[in-house]
């Protein structure tokens, strides 16, 4: 059924079945359970005539596009040049001229940041708002630190909205550009961005404006909203990965040197001088994304057959009633409550306290894909003072049946919790003669069990009986930065020992409170020649934790690993 079919014809409602329909992965189980897919704010599922278009591409059109003389170039080139006359209509771009194509919006970011942003000078200022994602910080701090131009930051409030009477004093004569998001990834606000470009023009601004999250969840005007830059990525709406869209006003652009050089950004090119091709070329260099672009056309396609109006309709629904149920669990407790919202519910366990991280695993058993972690918005974390979240984001495929089937899960989780008895705590010291016996003895147990959730009820049983740390030593100096908890890591030689070492550990996180003990059961008590010696990325390896790069490395446990040996080899010294 194509997409436009899938709107009734009587009441304008969504038949959500027949959209369901369309996306094979939602028949995928998880641990046993139908697929729950929630994290759509990171990235959208794919519907058939998106995988079709790819698939057909590579199968009957491949070829390369632009510089062929040759029937399968033409076909390609035109195929895939259709494809921005669809992008610009879809936006309401003035000229598909203004239509570059690029990796996502991060390097949409980066081209805009590196290109106009070349001629920035000591003294000038950028400014960005409290709510922006990495991906627009980073940039300007680059660009920043090359050409001494400063940042500014529109504060936000504790609901997460912009703190909007701050703006006009941030602005003057020396803002050369405001980039802000048009809605927010981690808390789902959106900004008031046609306000902040009126003001921002008024002192002789241009304005960029990050619409990776909104561009599947309400309709876009360029035009109207007198964007001077938008950028977003096609795998936030429906097609592939790996490709995106930097819309610029053709004056700015046209006055912008290139971002990168290689073929098919030129008019010519000798040892002398190179001229450089008429926009959009001028900042495509390279063979592009052929079969992403092609795919992202049919995304468009079919975002636009069920209508942005209705998506946004039936997503508001679903916000409301996740809002509604999420907020009646006792000890849940919802971060980001602006007026103005959409797509987004990042919320936090309180009571009793749960990191985020134990809870997305927990969900994740249930079949309920929801995201945790700081959601690259270290930034909004740190001003709401919590090291993470998890976020539920939707998308139309989504159900308010998921959501009650979200909120039930959670609720048992809370509840389980709660009952759940604490554990006489483990010896802090390891029984074993060398870090190579304590790590055989581990790697057997793995090894005799099944699977990976037979091994997360181990490192659990681990985690609560992890000796407590004492308040005083959880210090910043203590601190182990990892990616989604809070971890410290003490160190002291063993008095009246050469360089016996014991450890003391702490993570607000059950998991990694589990990855703790299991270190600290290898390497606590030992010398620190012994620990220096063991070959921990064989032992890593052996018990799999390698393999599910969730364990790995967004737990801290590679940073952990680290600090571990950083502390033996300052002990051994």
């Amino acid at each position: 059924m194509s997409a436009s079919a899938a709107i009734a014809t009587t009441d304008k409602t969504l038949d959500i079945e027949s959209i369901r329909a369309q996306f094979p992965i939602l028949k995928t189980k998880i641990h046993g359970k139908p697929l729950i897919y929630f994290d759509n704010a990171a990235t959208t599922q794919k519907p058939r005539s998106v995988i079709d278009a790819v698939r057909r591409y590579y199968e009957s059109e491949n070829a390369n596009i632009h510089r062929g003389v040759h029937t399968l170039s033409q076909e390609a080139t035109a195929a895939y040049e259709e494809v921005r006359k669809k992008i610009a209509r879809f936006i309401h771009a003035a000229d598909e001229r203004e239509i570059i194509f690029t990796r996502g919006t991060t390097e949409s970011i980066n081209l805009v940041a590196a290109s106009y942003g070349s001629k920035f000078k000591p003294g000038d200022e950028i400014i960005l708002s409290a709510v922006e994602h990495h991906s627009n910080i980073v940039p300007w701090q680059l660009l920043a630190e090359r050409t001494g131009a400063k940042i500014r930051v529109i504060p936000m409030n504790d609901r997460g909205e912009l703190a909007m009477e701050e703006f006009p004093r941030l602005l003057s004569d020396r803002t050369r550009i405001v980039a802000v998001a048009h809605l927010s990834n981690s808390l789902g606000t959106i900004n008031p961005v046609r306000k902040i470009i009126e003001l921002a023009h008024a002192r002789g601004a241009v304005v960029l404006i990050d619409g990776a999250q909104w561009i599947a969840h309400g309709p876009l005007d360029v035009v109207q909203l007198d964007a001077d830059f938008y950028a977003f990525s096609g795998h936030k709406i429906y097609g592939p990965t790996g490709i995106g869209v930097l819309y610029g006003k053709a004056a700015l652009l046209d006055a912008m040197p290139p971002y990168q050089g290689g073929g098919d950004m030129i008019n010519s090119v000798t040892f002398e001088k190179t001229t450089y091709a008429a926009l959009p070329h001028k900042f495509e260099a390279g063979t592009p994304n052929i079969a992403g672009g092609i795919g992202l056309g049919a995304a468009i396609d079919f975002v636009a057959g069920i209508g942005l109006e209705n998506i946004a309709a039936h997503e508001t629904q679903l916000l409301q009633h996740a809002s509604r149920l999420l907020s009646e669990i006792p000890g849940v407790r919802i971060i980001g409550t602006a007026r103005e919202k959409a797509g987004v519910i990042s919320f936090v366990v309180d009571d009793p306290p749960m990191a985020a991280l134990d809870v997305g695993l927990r969900l994740d058993a249930e079949g309920i894909a929801v995201r945790t972690g700081h959601h690259c918005c270290q930034p909004v974390m740190d001003r709401l003072k919590i090291p993470a979240t998890a976020r539920a984001s939707f998308a139309v495929y989504n159900t308010k049946e998921e959501v009650d089937l979200l909120a039930s899960a959670l609720r048992r989780i809370v509840s389980a919790e709660v009952a759940r008895a604490p554990q006489q705590p483990a010896p802090a010291t390891s029984p074993f003669a060398s870090p190579d016996a304590a790590a055989n003895e581990m790697i057997e147990t793995f090894e005799f069990l099944e699977d990976w959730e037979q091994r997360y009820e181990l490192l659990t049983d681990l985690g609560e009986k992890l000796p407590p740390m004492p308040e005083a030593l959880k210090t910043e100096a203590n601190r182990v930065h990892g990616c989604q908890s809070i971890v410290y890591l003490h160190a002291a030689k063993r008095p009246g020992t050469a360089d016996t070492i014991d450890f003391l550990a702490y993570s607000n996180a059950i998991i990694v409170r589990g990855l703790v003990a299991l270190l600290l059961r290898v390497y606590s008590g030992q010398s620190a020649k012994a620990i220096l010696a063991f070959d921990d990325r064989a032992f890593i390896e052996k018990l799999g934790l390698d393999k599910n790069t969730t364990m790995f490395r967004r737990t801290g446990l590679d940073g952990m690993v680290k600090r571990i040996r950083a502390e033996a080899a300052r002990l051994a010294g």
